[in-house]
């Protein structure tokens, strides 16, 4: 029997990744979360059940602040793997605000790098970072785990930093870090200003749905979508089979353009598309039109996507068609 502690297991992520350790391991996992906007208070984990679950314990609790005597009491000394997930992720936010990223994604990864050092038995710190760190991809050009960081907005800069903070706590400290960079995330139960579920919304209320596209609007961007299961499934993968000090990369198993998700949501809801290519690079600096992360390592590993993207995918826009109520803001 052991102990996680997973910060941010009230988000969209998080949920998932509480149900998947829930129910593939044996471990009590203690879930801090600040519940804010993108939270809906702790729904997400009283809609899979698991508020009551014998081995679930619930804190509320900004990590922007100093754990308390009273959280570390809470909490207790024998945790033994931390699972960092809580972060503030979405672009346009950090654009308008980014001393509210600063302080969410760094220095909050800061104060839970300092608890984590008063853990007696602490085996693995996971630090959940994204591809935006490395900045925009040209064609044919997909990062390495080691490549150098070029970060293009506030949001991917404090990714960045929290990364570098934990390498630093390993080499300074001896903390036992090792870290993910994933790329876009999809699933049930998305807040709607992600794309996937904006996009849903606008098709239910037969809106027109605009393409993120180059300066000329003849070319959209594109990601590699991977839904939040297969990352759940992929940490797992990771405590049993990663190396301390390293970093992975958990990624799609193929590009897909804005274009082509948008016309895949719309045959999945056998409506129409309606759609306008813009150029928000130009009016909107910091949003780039491709990443790309390369993933031999977790493959050499012996790592395989459970759920295919097309699978995941259909399973996401009728869930999500089924429960509109998590399409309000």
């Amino acid at each position: 029997m052991k102990k996680i502690l997973l910060t941010g297991g009230a988000g969209f992520i998080g949920s998932h990744a509480l149900e998947h350790l829930i129910n593939k391991t044996n471990c009590d996992i203690v879930v801090i979360d600040k519940l804010n906007y993108s939270c809906k208070g702790w729904l997400r984990i009283k809609e899979d059940g698991l508020d009551n679950h014998p081995r679930v314990s619930l804190i509320s609790w900004d990590l922007c602040t100093p754990f308390s005597d009273g959280i570390k009491r809470e909490i207790g000394e024998d945790v033994d793997i931390v699972i960092h997930m809580a972060a503030e992720s979405h672009v346009d936010r950090s654009i308008d605000n980014p001393l509210d990223f600063t302080h969410n994604n760094v220095s909050a990864t800061v104060n839970l790098l300092e608890y984590a050092r008063s853990l007696p038995s602490l085996k693995n710190f996971f630090y959940f970072s994204t591809d935006e760190v490395f900045g925009p991809a040209p064609k044919g050009c997909c990062y390495k785990e080691w490549d150098r960081h070029k970060p293009t907005n506030p949001y991917s800069a404090s990714k960045s930093a929290a990364e570098s903070f934990c390498i630093a706590y390993e080499n300074t400290y001896g903390l036992p870090v090792m870290i993910i960079n994933n790329m876009n995330v999809f699933g049930e139960r998305q807040h709607v200003e992600k794309f996937i579920p904006n996009t849903i919304k606008k098709l239910l209320n037969q809106e027109k749905i605009l393409i993120h596209a180059n300066k000329d609007k003849t070319e959209s961007g594109t990601r590699f979508y991977i839904h939040a299961r297969n990352v759940a499934a992929g940490i797992l993968f990771l405590l049993k089979n990663g190396s301390i000090g390293d970093k992975y990369h958990i990624v799609g198993e193929k590009e897909v353009s804005n274009l082509e998700m948008a016309q895949m949501i719309a045959d999945i809801m056998n409506v129409k598309l309606d759609y306008e290519m813009v150029d928000f690079h130009s009016d909107r600096p910091g949003h780039d039109l491709r990443y790309c992360l390369e993933d031999t390592k977790m493959h050499k590993l012996g790592w395989k996507l459970p759920v295919s993207f097309e699978k995941s995918l259909e399973n996401t826009v009728k869930w999500t068609v089924r429960n509109q109520r998590w399409l309000e803001e």
